[in-house]
């Protein structure tokens, strides 16, 4: 008799358990311009080569109902290596990539003209700067496997 009681107060409990835990508990996604994704490592061997500076990689993404003007924003490192935007509009729900190294700017890809990697393996913190220099938002990391950092 016991058990049958029992069992229906362990299913409520790994419900309520199930509801702590559930996705729609996790931070909201932030408004405005904002850092996405970072690629720091660039997948594989690092070479230097264009590929894979290219592979090192920043997104900034619009999460707003209108478009905005990039045009002076500021994208710094720890070091302090600066990317400034180009007059670039991003839509809005729109994400524009900043790469490491060279390449042609074109819709949703920008290019920082690096011969050298950016951003550090080990730990770095990217800054992004409005035109006025306020600081809009910033994301650090330590060490991941993947190489990446979700900073939504």
């Amino acid at each position: 008799m016991r058990i049958r009681f029992a069992a229906p107060a362990v299913l409520a409990a790994a419900a309520l358990v199930g509801l702590a835990t559930s996705p729609s508990q996790a931070a909201a996604h932030q408004s405005g311009v904002h850092i996405g994704l970072v690629q720091f490592d660039s997948p594989g061997k690092d070479t230097r080569s264009n590929t894979s500076l290219n592979g090192e990689w920043v997104n900034i993404h619009n999460n707003s109902k209108s478009a905005v003007q990039l045009k002076g924003y500021k994208l710094k490192d720890n070091t302090g290596y600066t990317y400034t935007f180009g007059s670039y509009k991003i839509g809005a729900g729109k994400t524009v990539k900043v790469r490491t190294g060279k390449g042609k700017n074109v819709s949703g890809t920008v290019y920082w003209n690096r011969g050298s990697y950016v951003w550090n393996n080990t730990g770095d913190k990217a800054r992004l700067y409005t035109s006025k220099g306020a600081l809009r938002d910033s994301c650090s990391w330590k060490t991941a496997k993947s190489g990446q950092k979700n900073c939504h």
